[in-house]
């Protein structure tokens, strides 16, 4: 049966298996997005589209061209959240996705939703600008197509997975983010964090609803979940061992 001490201290690594420490999840939406478009025939590159209530990708050689879209969020919240649940710096990211909310192909700028491989990036550099530009009115001040691929597409981003898409047109779709180095680093920092979204195969194309989309709960989410670093919850159990070593012993000297 092992002695009352080892009985005690069995007891309270059995408590601290049993007890689980919550994980903690911080949501925000979009601060920035924009999709760009080569157009038919190229004749869309200098073109900024931030002002759409939509954002889109699609693969080259499709009849309305290649669609593009990066977004931005701020994770500053992020930081603040879960240093306030775990302690400063005492915690670690533990997975994050990013929900989009399909629809449809509601202007000419855009190809026909269908099925394929949609790809995901962290963008190293985040000085983008969004701009105003619509379909109707496209702008010449913000991210374009060109200037994605000439400026704001670096050697230093990050692939954060490829994902399958049904070529639907409502609905929300969620993607399970890869934890990159770069986009841990950033949300762990509390900085801005830039995604490009863009077409993996020949075929796909989807359209989503932007961050100034008129349905606040259509527009893009990134969630992050984080869990307190295994070193605290080491402590957390040296601690309880010895809080019930030391009952024992007082137990042990009242006999």
């Amino acid at each position: 049966m092992g002695s009352p001490l080892t009985r005690v201290a069995a007891f309270a690594l059995c408590v601290l298996c049993a007890t689980t420490v919550p994980a903690a999840t911080f949501s925000t939406n979009a601060t920035i997005d924009a999709m760009v478009s080569t157009g038919e025939t190229g004749n869309l590159v200098n073109n900024n589209y931030g002002g759409a209530g939509a954002i889109s990708v699609s693969a080259a050689g499709q009849e309305m061209g290649e669609l593009q879209s990066v977004l931005q969020f701020n994770l500053g919240g992020a930081v603040s959240a879960f240093d306030s649940q775990y302690g400063a710096g005492q915690w670690t990211i533990q997975s994050v996705t990013l929900q989009l909310t399909a629809g449809s192909a509601n202007n000419p700028i855009f190809n026909s939703p269908a099925a394929g491989m949609l790809a995901f990036s962290w963008m190293q550099n985040d000085s983008w600008q969004e701009g105003t530009g619509s379909p109707s009115s496209p702008g010449t001040i913000g991210i374009t197509f060109n200037s994605l691929q000439n400026t704001y597409i670096s050697a230093g981003d990050q692939n954060l997975g490829t994902f399958g898409f049904d070529g639907g047109t409502s609905g929300p779709r969620t993607f399970t983010l890869g934890l990159a180095s770069g986009f841990v680093n950033d949300i762990a920092s509390g900085n801005n964090v830039s995604l490009r979204l863009f077409a993996a195969d020949a075929t796909v194309s989807g359209v989503f609803s932007s961050r100034n989309f008129g349905i606040v709960a259509n527009r893009p989410l990134l969630t992050v979940v984080g869990v307190p670093e295994p070193s605290t919850v080491a402590l957390a159990g040296i601690g309880l061992l010895l809080a019930a070593g030391w009952t024992f012993r007082l137990r042990a000297g009242r006999r």
